[in-house]
Formats: C-alpha cells, sequence, structure tokens
C-alpha cells in the first residue's frame, strides 16, 4: 500500500508518519511538505529514518503534486491551523484560503487521478461558535464546567460535542474553511466512487510540536511557563477559565490503519476524535500543574474578548468507539510530562520556532 501525507514535517503529520511506518509492514509512505512553518525542517531527518520518501512542494500549487507517484491513500494534514489566520494579518484571509480550501481541492485532484482514497484531518473548530458560546457554565477548580441540566443543544451530550452539534456560521475562516473542504471531500468520493474518511480531532498536543498562543497552546503555555517567559489569560474575565480537550496524535494512527485497510468499509462517515472529557483542562488549571513542575511563575490578566474565543469544547467520541472501536491510548498527565520533558531538554524550542 502506497500512502502520502501531505504536511508530513509539522507536528501531526511526522508523528502519524512515524506511527504507521511502525504500524503498517510493507507499506510505502511518501511525503509532501513547503517547510513553511519554522523548524519543521528538524523533522526531515527523523521521516528518512522512517523510509519517507519525501517530496518538497506545496499543496496550493497544482503542479506540485502532478509530479507526485500515484498512491492509494493520502492523508491530508497540511492546514494553517490558527484559529486567528486570515484575521491577525500574519497570513491574509486569501492566504488561509488557499491553503486549507485550494489545498484541499488539490489533494482531491491527486486522489482521483490515483483513484485513491483520502482520510482528511479535519478540526472541532467546524462546528457553531454562537452555538457554543450560549451554552450555560459554572466555574468549578479554576475551569468552566457546563451547566449539563440547562442545555437543550443538539448534539450536546454529557460526553461533550458529538458530530450532530451545529455547524452554522459564525465558525472563523479557518473553521469554515475546514468544513469547506469537508464537505468537496465527500463530494468527490461520491462522484468519482473515492473511499473519503473525515476526523474531526480535539487539541492535537505532545512533545515536538511547536506551539503559540493560536495554535499548540498545551505546548505554548508549558514551554513559556518552563522558560519563564510572559503569560496573559485572555477574554471571559482574564481568569484563565477556558477549557479544551487534549488528544495526541499518535492515537490518530491505529484508526487511520485501520481506514485505510478497510477497504473503504463505512467511508463517507464524519468523527470525532477526542481526548474527551477526562482530558478537558483549562489554562488556570494548566498554569497549576506547570506550578508543581516548575515553580511558581505570575500569569498576567488581560479581559479583552478576542474574536472566535469559545468559553468550553470538549469532542464526544462515541461514534469512532462505536463504529471502529477507538480509544484514547495517551492520557493527559502523559501529554503534559512528555512535554514538559522536552521543555527542559530543549529550551531553545520557542525560539526555533520563530515565536519568541
Amino acid at each position: 500500500m502506497k500512502i502520502l501525507i501531505t504536511g508530513i514535517c509539522g507536528f501531526a503529520g511526522s508523528t502519524i508518519a512515524e506511527e504507521l511506518a511502525k504500524r503498517s509492514l510493507g507499506c510505502q509512505l511518501f511525503g509532501l511538505d513547503n517547510l513553511s512553518r519554522a523548524g519543521s525542517e528538524l523533522n526531515l531527518p527523523r521521516m528518512k529514518r522512517c523510509g519517507v520518501r519525501f517530496f518538497p512542494g506545496d499543496v496550493r500549487n497544482a503542479s506540485d503534486l502532478e509530479s507526485l507517484p500515484t498512491v492509494d491513500w493520502v492523508v491530508d494534514t497540511a492546514a494553517n491551523p490558527s484559529v486567528l489566520a486570515g484575521i491577525t494579518g500574519q497570513v491574509s484571509s486569501r492566504q488561509l484560503i488557499e491553503h486549507n480550501l485550494l489545498g484541499t481541492i488539490n489533494v482531491l485532484e491527486h486522489c482521483k487521478r490515483s483513484a485513491g482514497g483520502l482520510v482528511l484531518l479535519s478540526t472541532s473548530r467546524v462546528y457553531s461558535i454562537a452555538a457554543l458560546a450560549s451554552a450555560p457554565m459554572d466555574v468549578v477548580k479554576g475551569g468552566f464546567v457546563p451547566r449539563q441540566h440547562d442545555i437543550k443543544l443538539p448534539g450536546w451530550t454529557d460526553r461533550g460535542i458529538n458530530e450532530d452539534f451545529s455547524t452554522q456560521p459564525p465558525l472563523s475562516l479557518y473553521g469554515c474553511s475546514k468544513l469547506a473542504s469537508e464537505l468537496l471531500a465527500l463530494e468527490y468520493g461520491a462522484a468519482f466512487g473515492l473511499p473519503v474518511y473525515i476526523n474531526r480531532c480535539g487539541v492535537l498536543a505532545g512533545a515536538g510540536q511547536f506551539g503559540k498562543p493560536d495554535q499548540g497552546i498545551f505546548s505554548f503555555w508549558i514551554h513559556s511557563y518552563c522558560q519563564k517567559r510572559p503569560l496573559t489569560y485572555i477574554g471571559f474575565g482574564g481568569h484563565g477559565h477556558q477549557v479544551r480537550d487534549c488528544l495526541h496524535p499518535r492515537d490518530l494512527a491505529p484508526l487511520l490503519h485501520d481506514q485505510m485497510q478497510s477497504s473503504g468499509k463505512l467511508a463517507g462517515q464524519i468523527i470525532n476524535l477526542s481526548g474527551g472529557i477526562a482530558s478537558g483542562m483549562s489554562l488556570a488549571q494548566l498554569s497549576q500543574w506547570c506550578l508543581q513542575r516548575f515553580g511558581p511563575h505570575s500569569v498576567g490578566s488581560d479581559n479583552a474578548q478576542r474574536p472566535f474565543d469559545i468559553p468550553w469544547i470538549v469532542l464526544d467520541s462515541s461514534r469512532a468507539e462505536r463504529l471502529w472501536g477507538w480509544r484514547v491510548a495517551t492520557p493527559v498527565g502523559q501529554i503534559l510530562d512528555e512535554i514538559a520533558e522536552h521543555a527542559v531538554a530543549h529550551p531553545e524550542w520557542l525560539n526555533v520556532s520563530s515565536n519568541a
């Protein structure tokens, strides 16, 4: 089986490639990356050790994909994953859409030429901001907790947000670009008989991730706290009560392997993948964890509300468990420990990724 992984030198792509190389004996792995993220080139030697045949290229350029080998599957991990992308000026709105949506179109055309399947990594940010913001919350032990008995929103369960939750805009330009990519992928699958799997992921985290305030927040926070760099709670009173779930991308690999080995079984399904309620953590709670690990460090407070901020989101992965027997293998405590060990061993990490 021949597998192409786009964005292979990113955190998710490189981790998945390494895990698939261990698990899929006899498969051929190809990788595409434009190496635009500072530090991503550091993953090239690791990919070489995994036997990956690397191609420098950009999913936004159709000709870069036209020269790639024919493959059985594409695992698409290439994206600009920042919820503020296209808004804050670091990249333009056009650049974001070209990367996340035009890139998906070019990948789908490659799948069409290869008659191959697509596994698309999507995001929890396809879910409606207005609906999420409307859910009443209490504050318990430094983090928001949903007032479950008062929430009557379709798709809201006692385990989090399931796939039936509203995707009504606003979602953010990032979330909208990923939702549009999902729809296009399903249409290509139906029109051309291509197996397509869409996996909506919670917050990915682990050692070796390049973090920023708007993406890779667990890595950014731990590295910054360890190095005693400035940190600030933003919005919602400036208390850091916002809660997100946490998932290590290596836990995705067994499911992706099963999807690509399934001969199209359950193709077209959209599933959530997340660390679940047990992994949910607020920034204030993460700071308390860092305090125990690294000692005291002050965190600032800014009450200013940013666009697209939400108080609480945890994905309900019940469908993935039911259909695929998928389970989380790496608990949040282990993820945080791995990041902390990496932060101690690599004090220059935030500088390497140009996030000083």
